[in-house]
C-alpha cells in the first residue's frame, strides 16, 4: 500500500505529487479498474480494439521474421 511520511515545511501539493506517482508506480489504479465489477461498453471495445491491433501487429512481425531469413 502506498504511503508517504511529510516532512517539516513541505506543502500538500508536492506531498500530492509524491503519492501520485507512489500510486503510479504500483499500478493501483490498473488493478482497480480490472477487478471492477461493471465494465462499461466503451472500455471493452477499447480492450478489444488494443488487442486486435496487437495480434495484428505481432502477424506482421512474424511475416517480416519469415522473410527475412529466405
Amino acid at each position: 500500500m502506498p504511503g508517504i511520511i511529510v516532512k517539516d515545511g513541505e506543502d500538500f501539493e508536492s506531498a500530492y505529487r509524491k503519492f501520485k506517482r507512489q500510486v503510479d508506480r504500483n499500478l493501483i489504479v490498473v488493478e482497480v479498474r480490472k477487478r471492477r465489477f461493471f465494465e462499461p461498453k466503451s472500455e471493452i471495445r477499447k480492450k478489444e480494439k488494443i488487442a486486435t491491433r496487437k495480434k495484428l501487429l505481432r502477424k506482421l512481425w512474424m511475416l517480416r521474421r519469415y522473410e527475412a531469413k529466405l
